[in-house]
């Protein structure tokens, strides 16, 4: 049997840095109200003309690189986003297009933050059911064009950037397992409720709207739970973990999920005080920075767990 295995990662950040200091001059806010209650100190907000594409296909060529395969090679594309460029073609045929890797199959996932988890998830079954032999996954966002900057509630959680995987098949393990799940009742928790309409949007808000109290249990109980069953799936017990790295959704959430998992918090991951919520991108992006600062060392166990609007949630169990 073909596993999938992670040879290669890369990330990106656009160059604006909006810290905590420049929101208090935006909105009634001050650092130290944000960091309590989020752990968030800054985030990176793309340029005017940046596009979620051109933020993937930096940290796509990083993660070529780091693997040292070409972009040629490379015959599944799948783009998690809930910020693409267009309406279509989808993010990941443009991404195609600038990379030349043109005769791949290319597509778009939208599960917001669990994007990228159900986007690993995707590509594990196309590697191992031997249709495909490598693939790249990304999660890049320009969240910021989301966000309401008067709704001090939601505008100091948000940041934009990019994170990507190569995935090649493999006798070894590899991705383990994931284990993806979703629950539309909770559509109004956490939404941006328009959409397109003869050109224009439609709705009642162009902003993402949160209850925050809502997300945030949600978010505990639904990564805590899906991490478990990735572990159970597996007969692995949380000792056998190396690192977790969930979602960057602010630190309180980090926190409780690693307190209901009995996970010591030197084995958790959390780049949320630098990158704030990058939805998608969020996963990669904090285990790309893992990677390159040496702390994830190869034949290590990980754990990627998230929640996003949907709900969706999911967690998946590799070795790297």
């Amino acid at each position: 049997m073909n596993y999938a295995r992670i040879i290669g990662t890369g990330s990106h950040l656009p160059e604006r840095v909006l810290s905590n200091a420049d929101l208090e001059k935006m909105v009634d806010t001050s650092d130290e109200w944000i960091v309590t209650r989020t752990g968030i100190r800054e985030r990176h907000i793309a340029a005017n003309g940046e596009g979620v594409v051109d933020l993937a296909l930096q940290a796509a060529t990083h993660a070529l690189q780091a693997a040292e395969v070409a972009a040629d090679s490379i015959d599944l594309i799948i783009f998690a986003t809930t910020t693409p460029d267009r309406v279509f073609p989808s993010s990941a045929c443009l991404l195609q297009q600038k990379l030349g890797a043109t005769q791949c199959a290319a597509f778009d996932i939208q599960a917001v933050c669990t994007g990228f988890l159900y986007a690993l998830g995707t590509a594990e079954k196309f590697i191992r059911s031997g249709s495909h032999k490598r693939a790249l996954v990304i999660g890049a966002e320009v969240f910021s064009r989301l966000v309401d900057w008067n709704d001090r509630g939601t505008c100091v959680l948000f940041g934009d950037g990019a994170g990507a995987v190569v995935l090649e098949a493999s006798e070894e393990p590899g991705i383990y397992s994931s284990h993806l799940y979703a629950d539309g009742q909770y559509s109004n928790s956490l939404t941006v409720n328009s959409y397109v309409a003869q050109g224009q949007l439609q709705g009642e808000s162009q902003f993402t709207r949160m209850q925050g109290g809502e997300v945030f249990k949600a978010a505990v109980n639904n990564m805590a739970s899906s991490a478990l069953e990735a572990l159970r799936s597996n007969e692995f017990n949380v000792s056998d973990l190396d690192w977790v790295i969930p979602h960057q959704a602010n630190t309180r959430i980090i926190q409780a999920v690693s307190k209901k998992l009995k996970l010591p918090q030197e084995k958790v991951i959390s780049t949320v005080a630098m990158h704030g919520n990058t939805s998608a991108a969020s996963v990669p992006l904090a285990l790309d920075t893992a990677v390159r600062d040496g702390r994830i060392q190869p034949e290590q166990h990980l754990l990627l767990t998230a929640m996003g609007g949907g709900f969706t949630w999911g967690s998946a169990l590799l070795r790297f």
